[in-house]
Parts: structure tokens; sequence; C-alpha cells
């Protein structure tokens, strides 16, 4: 959420905004948010002005009792009893504008920055990065969800049956392959100073409103039925939403948190999810990490967090690049965001594995998270960014890092996560002859 002295001050600038984010549709509520709040200043003017005259009634009173015109403070005493009706039902009035500017508020794309290159889609994002040399493989590779089933480490119809498409249960040395990459993933962050933390898996809808935009709320999150909550998207909604109504010490920052859970998304509409395999699913696991910081050191910290990730996946031996999110492929609340892709030598092309994004000031806004440097309060700068998301992240493991005979071989970081393993081997079934 952007700060309303914005439409105030510099309304062509918002709508220029908008613009640039090809939401044309939301330049009405610009003018729309700019009549309310005059509408808002002119009631806040009215009630002081309504304050300030009871004060002075008051004085007026005791001075009419002293010169005795018991008329004049018949009269003035009968206006006094009329004020606070006034002003009660101005703050009312003035409170519903509030709530309706909020919501049209909240509706209102954030201010992008300066680097972000203009585009409509992901289809003009911008590669800037590229980590690691692609391998050349002699033989083919087989599909993510073949080999699985081909290692014995996967059950997609029994998931099926008790849970729909978009499951599956992971077993054997791949349950384990994706549990170690985490285990990684957690400790290298913690070597770089980051603070671990088990959050909540479900949050309240003033967090969900707070920490996302609408539109992404509808699609992403699942109800608890009866309930005021919602099972987490990203450990980053619970993480940030802790932080909520919180005046937070200049001292303190930054803060550095990194976080485990399983995340739960709809994925409405999305292709693939009839298909079998990991790579669109309704439930993932993933480590990430989240900073809290003074809006200077917030680019500094997005910089910091993009190479955390990259160097993740160099140590597991996996290609990636970094794709710079245009302005039309930004949700409402980013400011600056870029998408981490691994190669997949299946493919020949680069997929999805995280995203890191910096929200500057809206998402503090939204849930009222301020700094108090000891002479003035302002609100801080929140970051968020995937060190490694499974299944995801297995996929490209699975690919980078298989061998003709179907195997998969464990780089030496994970070994010893993977009790010592340094391959992932196709079980030979052994026929044992039974004596007569």
């Amino acid at each position: 959420m952007i700060d309303i002295k914005l439409i105030r001050e510099k309304p062509k600038l918002v709508k220029e905004n908008i613009r640039k984010k090809f939401k044309d549709e939301k330049l009405p509520l610009v003018d729309k948010v700019r009549k309310l709040d005059e509408e808002w200043r002119k009631l806040k003017f009215e009630e002081d002005k309504l304050r300030s005259g009871r004060n002075t009634i008051s004085k007026e009173i005791s001075e009419a009792k002293k010169l005795g015109d018991s008329k004049k403070e018949k009269e003035l005493l009968k206006n006094a009893k009329e004020i606070p009706e006034k002003i009660a039902k101005s703050e009312q009035k003035r409170k519903e504008l509030e709530q309706e500017i909020k919501e049209l508020m909240m509706k209102i794309p954030n201010i992008i920055h300066s680097s972000v290159p203009i585009g409509k889609s992901d289809k003009d994002n911008v590669e800037i990065r590229k980590i690691g040399e692609p391998k050349k493989f002699d033989y083919e590779i087989i599909n993510h969800a073949e080999l699985a089933e081909k290692l014995n480490c996967v059950d997609f119809d029994s998931a099926r049956e008790i849970s729909g498409n978009g499951f599956y249960f992971l077993r054997g040395d791949l349950a384990l392959l994706h549990a170690s990459m985490l285990a990684f993933a957690r400790d290298y962050m913690i070597k770089k100073g980051f603070e671990y933390v088990l959050p909540p898996f479900m949050i309240r809808r003033k967090v969900v409103e707070g920490v996302m935009s609408f539109a992404e709320m509808d699609v992403m999150m699942y109800k608890i039925q009866d309930e005021d909550l919602y099972l987490i998207g990203t450990s980053e909604h619970s993480m940030i939403g802790r932080f909520i109504d919180k005046v937070l010490q200049s001292k303190q920052l930054p803060i550095t948190l990194t976080s485990y859970s399983p995340c739960f998304r709809k994925e409405v509409g999305a292709h693939g999810i009839e298909e079998k395999g990991f790579y669109r699913v309704h439930q993932f696991e993933k480590q990430e990490m989240i900073v809290i910081c003074e809006p200077e050191d917030s680019y500094t910290w997005y910089d910091k967090m993009q190479q955390f990730t990259i160097d993740v996946f160099r140590e597991l031996e996996i290609p990636v690049r970094v794709l710079e999110c245009c302005s039309g492929d930004l949700a409402d609340l980013k400011a600056k965001s870029c998408d981490i892709e691994a190669w997949s030598p299946r493919q020949k092309k680069y997929f999805e594995i995280g995203s890191l994004t910096n929200m500057e000031e809206a998402q503090a806004r939204r849930l009222n998270i301020k700094i108090d440097n000891g002479k003035e309060r302002y609100f801080a700068h929140t970051l968020n960014n995937t060190v490694l998301a499974s299944p995801r992240a297995l996929i490209a493991f699975m690919e980078n890092h298989q061998e003709k005979d179907s195997s998969i071989k464990i780089p030496k970081v994970l070994q010893s996560y993977m009790l010592g393993k340094k391959k992932i081997e196709v079980k030979k079934m052994v026929i044992r002859s039974i004596p007569h």
C-alpha cells in the first residue's frame, strides 16, 4: 500500500505507475481516493472546529454565570449539548470513509523501482545473470515422474485416491534427498547469520490482507471453513505477519530470519495440475528467508539475498539464471522482483524454482510495522526470497544429476545429509529359490 500523500500531492506519478504496470482499469481508483480523501479531511476539519468551539462555549458559559445572564447561559448550554452528537456523527462518517479509502488503496499498485524493466507480461522479463554451465548429456534424460517411479520412490496412485490430483507420496531415498536439500539450505542460511524459525502454518485474515494483494489471496490461499484462518502459501506470510503493529528500534535492525514450512496453494486454473509429476502441486515445502530493515539498506539486502540462493544452487551443482521481472509481471505489492530459474537438461530450457522480492514499505504500511530511530517513526522495508523450494528443486536435481543407468548422483555437499549415500540407484529385484 502506498502513502496517501502520493495521491494527494503526486496523483500523476501514481497514475503513470499504474500505466507502466498495464493496469489501466485501476486508473479511476486514484481520482476516487482523492475525492473520498478530500471529504475525509473536510470532516476532520469540522470535527476539530467543533471541539475548539466546545472549549470556547465552556468559557462563555462560565462567563455568563459570573455575570448572572441566565438567558445567555441557557442558550449556550443548549448549544454545548448538541456538539458531542455532531462530533459523534462526523466521527462515524469519517471512520466509514477511512475503511472505504483503505480498501481502495490496497488495490492501487506499489510504486515500482526505477530499475524495473517495462513490459506487459512474464514474456518481457529480462535475463540478467547465468550461473553454472549446463552439462551436456550423451543419453536421454528421463522425465522426473518416470524416473521416480523407476526408482520405486513415489506413489502417485494412492495419493490421487486419498487426496486427488496434485499430490503424491514421496518415498525412500527420494524422500531423504528432498529433506536433505532443505536441511542443507537451512544450514547455509544459519551460517550466513539468519535466525532459524519454525512459524505457524495458519494465519488470520488480517495478516493475509497485510502480506499479499487481494488478487493473489483469492487465487492462492486455502481458507479453513468456519475459522478465521488460512493455510500459508509461504512462510513469509507468518514470518512478516509476526511483526504486525510493532515498533522496532533502529538498533534491532536488520532482522534476518530463515524458516521452514509446508506451503499450500490452490493453483486455480493452472495448466499442468492434471499431469503426473511434482512440478505444479497443491502442497510443497520450502526454506525461506526474510529481511526487515532500514529503507536505505533494502537494495543492498536485495542483492545479498539473490546471491545466497545462487550460492545454494551452485553448491548443489545445478545451473541457474536470474530473470528480472518486468513491470507487468509484478504483483501489486512488489517494488522490484526477480525469479531464479534452474536449467532443465530434459526440456533444454530454464524453469522457475523461486523468487526474490523487495516490497519496500508497502507491506509494512499494511501491517503497520514501524521503525523508531529515537527522532522519528517511519515504515520499515520488507524483503523475502526462496532459499530452496522442493519439489521444484528436486526436479532440477534429478535431471541435472541423472546418470545413464537412471541412478542419481549425490554431490559431496549432500552426502552427509544422505547418511553417506553417494548415489540413488534402481533397486534390482532379487529372486530367491524356495527350497523343496
